[in-house]
């Protein structure tokens, strides 16, 4: 059984980041955080579970679960989240593990939700925020933010999954509203949030491009994210209570 020792939750997904998951508890470790660090692995190929399960004897901290197989990055977001409330966390932390978003910038992440109930890293605040990247991906990117902000009146950066929760001021029930298991959980859950009333602080954060490994959002999980955005949007038109906790 997996015993708490701190209020604060760092919870991270894997799929096939062996090397960076290494890399990533060093840098958790180094920033002198008293947090509680929780990987996610979908049952990766290339062992990453394997690695991290080699390393809680010098990162005490650590806790590792592991999933049957590849079930979505939306639904290791979800586990994650409700496995803090049910360990009584206060805060929760999420990040991607293949340092697009680093590490040194969870101080000022965790200090920017007091006051709101989430705060969010946003790509679209400094003009320097995507270094490195292929102006295709600029462009994907980009594109995803204007449709969510047109299909669902949201302002914010609504995809990246670099985010604090304060869990003592969100109410549990709200994340069983959602329904995407994939890259979609991201827009889903904060439009879940903003419709009941929780607060959203976007931070400017850089986001590099990614270190190594390789993107995990295939074309069909396109399709998924697009069919998902048009249903929310349709069912906030027909049904504008529909999202909302009872």
């Amino acid at each position: 059984m997996t015993v708490k020792t701190q209020k604060t939750l760092i919870a991270i997904p894997t799929y096939n980041e062996r090397d960076n998951a290494r890399r990533m508890c060093e840098a958790i470790h180094e920033l002198g955080i008293e947090t509680d660090l929780l990987f996610v692995d979908d049952a990766s190929p290339d062992g990453t579970g394997e690695v991290l399960e080699s390393m809680k004897e010098r990162f005490p901290r650590l806790i590792v679960h592991h999933r049957a197989g590849k079930l979505g990055i939306g639904s290791a977001h979800i586990e994650m989240i409700l496995w803090a409330y049910d360990q009584g966390y206060e805060t929760l932390v999420t990040l991607d593990c293949d340092f697009t978003h680093s590490p040194q910038d969870i101080p000022k992440m965790m200090e920017a939700v007091k006051g709101y109930e989430v705060s969010v890293g946003t790509r679209f605040v400094r003009e320097d925020s995507l270094p490195g990247w292929t102006a295709a991906r600029k462009a994907l990117t980009r594109g995803g933010h204007f449709l969510t902000s047109k299909f669902l009146g949201m302002p914010f950066d609504t995809s990246g999954a670099f985010r604090v929760y304060d869990l003592t001021r969100i109410p549990r029930g709200l994340f069983n509203l959602i329904r995407a298991t994939g890259y979609a959980f991201f827009f889903e859950s904060l439009f879940i949030l903003v419709r009941n009333g929780m607060r959203i602080n976007e931070i400017p954060i850089v986001l590099p491009s990614r270190e190594s490994g390789s993107s995990k959002m295939s074309m069909v999980e396109i399709g998924r994210w697009g069919w998902r955005l048009v249903s929310l949007s349709v069912q906030s038109l027909i049904l504008p209570n529909h999202f909302k906790l009872k």
